[in-house]
């Protein structure tokens, strides 16, 4: 006997894929994306990045670790469900608190298992990011034809300035260091730390902890942030953090202020959105990808040295390379497609990369960012 879906994915273009729900119950309309990575779920789910965006996973054990509060990204989960091939199992991680289901029932956040998550990752490659609607009701009755409506009429990512409603709403102090085996979350490592206001578009707080360890000591002010607030607190450099939605609406108040900052030649270093919004202050344009690059395992050859990365990406917008003006050095690219994934100013301490150090992938492959942005500071001490 056939069990009753109590799940459905319904696409803009009328594909329908049933399952069986977990989590929140109700419907939730967004941009499906696949991601690559074998770990780190809680870590995705958490990601402010993944606002408005539905995750299906190609690794299809996803929950077999639990879910712990020191792997959250951010304060709440934030990408809006997940698709996965089975049901989520019961946890073998003795970091563990609680199970997948559990967490994202409390959560508020809708899943679905029992899919053939290979059919919908080739559909997303072939076709592009679709809008769908997730809905989640355990009786299993779904208006298919309101579903897809829905799905069609959802305005998609392009013009959306997400970053707002993902960031703080005021300042705070971050003094957490990054996590190590039996000791926990450190502290910052030098005696006097550098000063660092990081704009906060969606940061996670693995980024944040990597300041922290790399010796900063960081303010995190809201997306909207004005020079002169930035300027209030000192700042030695200052950090553009990751984020969700069009970089081109971000841009329209986030790009003056880094105008602004870029006359002073004050340090700067931009992770994913923070990169798409320095390449915009400095002229370029950015583009809006197929499916994008959602993974733990792109490689990425960094052209100045040769060396070949491997890095966590998430991200549905891409710098324009053939945009960048003269004096902007592209220093990395992504060996899956040559899209952009890093610039630097020729005559400023001014830096970017598209992809994540700090969710170490390699596992310390891109580490030496940090370093290289602590050093630049320095060197203005100096």
């Amino acid at each position: 006997m056939a069990i009753k879906p109590t799940a459905c994915l319904a696409l803009a273009d009328g594909t329908v894929f049933y399952g069986q729900g977990f989590g929140a119950t109700g419907e939730v309309v967004a941009e499906l994306v696949f991601n690559t990575a074998m770990t780190g779920y809680q870590e995705i789910m958490t990601d402010p990045s993944y606002a408005s965006q539905v995750v299906t996973f190609t690794f299809p054990h996803i929950g077999n670790t639990g879910v712990t509060p020191e792997d959250d990204e951010a304060e709440d989960p934030v990408a809006s469900g997940i698709i996965v091939r089975w049901d989520p199992t019961e946890p073998s991680n003795w970091r563990a608190t609680s199970e997948l289901t559990d967490w994202m029932t409390r959560r508020g956040r809708i899943g679905m298992g029992r899919v053939d998550t290979r059919r919908l990752t080739r559909a997303i490659r072939q076709q592009g990011a679709p809008h769908v609607v997730l809905a989640h009701d355990p009786d299993g009755n779904f208006d298919i034809e309101a579903l897809v409506a829905k799905a069609r009429e959802w305005q998609g990512l392009v013009g959306l300035d997400l970053a707002k409603k993902v960031s703080c709403t005021q300042s705070y102090r971050w003094d957490e260091g990054s996590w190590e085996w039996q000791a926990g979350f450190g502290a910052a490592t030098q005696d006097k730390p550098y000063k660092v206001v990081a704009l906060d578009y969606g940061a996670k707080r693995n980024i944040l902890r990597s300041l922290v360890t790399h010796g900063a000591e960081v303010t995190v002010l809201p997306a909207t942030a004005t020079v002169d607030e930035i300027m209030a607190h000192e700042p030695e450099g200052v950090f553009l953090s990751n984020g969700p939605g069009d970089p081109a609406a971000t841009g329209e108040y986030a790009v003056p202020m880094i105008q602004e900052l870029l006359r002073r030649d004050m340090p700067i270093f931009g992770i994913c959105l923070g990169h798409q919004m320095l390449a915009l202050a400095l002229g370029a344009k950015t583009v809006k990808m197929g499916h994008g690059h959602h993974g733990a395992n792109h490689p990425v050859r960094d052209n100045e040295t040769g060396k070949v990365e491997i890095t966590s990406m998430n991200h549905g917008f891409a710098v324009d390379a053939q945009s960048l003006p003269d004096g902007v050095v592209e220093t990395h690219v992504s060996l899956f497609d040559g899209s952009n994934c890093g610039l630097r100013v020729a005559d400023k301490p001014v830096f970017s990369v598209q992809y994540h150090p700090e969710a170490a992938p390699g596992p310390q492959d891109s580490m030496y960012l940090f370093r290289r942005f602590a050093d630049s500071m320095q060197a203005r001490r100096d």
